[in-house]
């Protein structure tokens, strides 16, 4: 039987944040859920439409890196378990302004850590066996040549931004575990793809691009291959860890789907050829397709061994690309309107009513 649990999500409004929230609704309606989201141009309260109806489920609007509120939320909801997504995580974004992500990634962590600390270690409050799940990525370790995969064991070296702030946050989650006996869990995915995916990630832009005829931007020349992971099989599989891992160990949760950008391009431009028709002059979305100046700092290539989370948990995924990119664009095109409403920014306009 699964433990119950009083769980604070952070950056629950985000892409994988609100898939893990709607999940947890699903197959674990008896969990208390608090959802703590600053709303940035990432967070979408649409994304957890119908959810606020919930009587198990709390949003609130907040900064992580608030450490009076984030204590006041561990005191007023006896907070056992946290879920901790938010993060700045647009890698193109962190090299031209990577103050943010110095703050929320690095500060924010150690925010949320300090309050677990101060909460969990600080006499008998909550019931249940506390829990502190770091969410973090696969960039960490770097870049793989042609062979070989991540695992737990890799050392780390990130080549961005991005990277380095998550890494940070990485260590010093680790740290809380070995100093404090914090009971902490660090997992780190591929990339993620599927519903409510921000429209500046790959995936989401190509489609919409293609679906409206524009030029389609690929960096350098199209190969660098990445490992995707469909967003619903992630969220099962933190579930799984939350239910069945060891505190102080790290898991990796890969796909098993390694693509090269080009691949993923074409894919995406013969999938909506098929389902909407081609161009209007008859000729296929590839057409569109255009090499552009690679991205500063690119890793090459990255690739998951998940045998740990396999063997120790009983994970892997469910969904192959080919499988997960359909259901992704079959989303997109039956919500139109939620994309629409992203791109243009006036998704923004209502919580700003709610909270101005």
């Amino acid at each position: 039987m699964a433990k119950q649990r009083k769980v604070l999500v952070t950056g629950g409004c985000g892409f994988i944040g609100s898939n893990f929230i709607q999940l947890v609704a699903e197959t674990r309606p008896s969990w208390r859920v608090v959802n703590l989201d600053v709303l940035t141009y990432a967070g979408n309260l649409k994304n957890l439409s119908g959810i606020g109806e919930n009587a198990a489920y709390r949003f609130v609007k907040g900064d992580i890196c608030d450490q009076a509120l984030v204590s006041s939320l561990f005191d007023q909801e006896r907070i056992d378990t946290v879920v901790h997504f938010a993060a700045e995580s647009h890698v193109d974004r962190s090299i031209v302004g990577p103050d943010a992500f110095i703050r929320t990634n690095i500060l924010g962590t150690f925010t949320l850590l300090e309050a677990a600390r101060s909460w969990w270690l600080a006499g008998d409050k909550v019931q249940a066996e506390p829990l502190f799940l770091h969410v973090s990525t696969d960039e960490v370790f770097g870049s793989l040549g042609e062979s070989g995969y991540f695992s737990e064991t890799t050392a780390y070296d990130p080549r961005s931004p991005y990277s380095a702030s998550k890494a940070s946050s990485d260590h010093l989650a680790a740290s809380y575990f070995h100093t404090y006996g914090l009971p902490v869990m660090i997992t780190n995915c591929s990339n993620n793809y599927g519903p409510y995916q921000f429209p500046e990630k790959l995936i989401p832009l190509i489609f919409n691009n293609a679906r409206n005829g524009k030029e389609l931007p690929v960096y350098g020349d199209g190969k660098n291959i990445r490992d995707w992971l469909y967003v619903t099989d992630h969220c099962q599989a933190i579930i799984e860890v939350l239910d069945k891992g060891s505190s102080g160990r790290s898991y990796n949760i890969g796909g098993n789907n390694e693509k090269t950008n080009i691949e993923v391009v074409t894919l995406i431009c013969e999938m909506l050829d098929a389902k909407i028709g081609p161009l209007p002059d008859g000729q296929s979305r590839t057409s569109l397709i255009t090499y552009v100046t690679d991205r500063l700092g690119h890793d090459r290539r990255y690739a998951i061994d998940s045998t740990r989370l396999k063997e120790e948990i009983g994970w892997q995924p469910s969904v192959t690309f080919e499988q997960g990119i359909e259901m992704t664009i079959d989303w997109y095109l039956a919500n139109l309107d939620w994309l629409e409403t992203v791109i243009d920014g006036s998704y923004q306009d209502y919580y700003k009513q709610m909270y101005a």
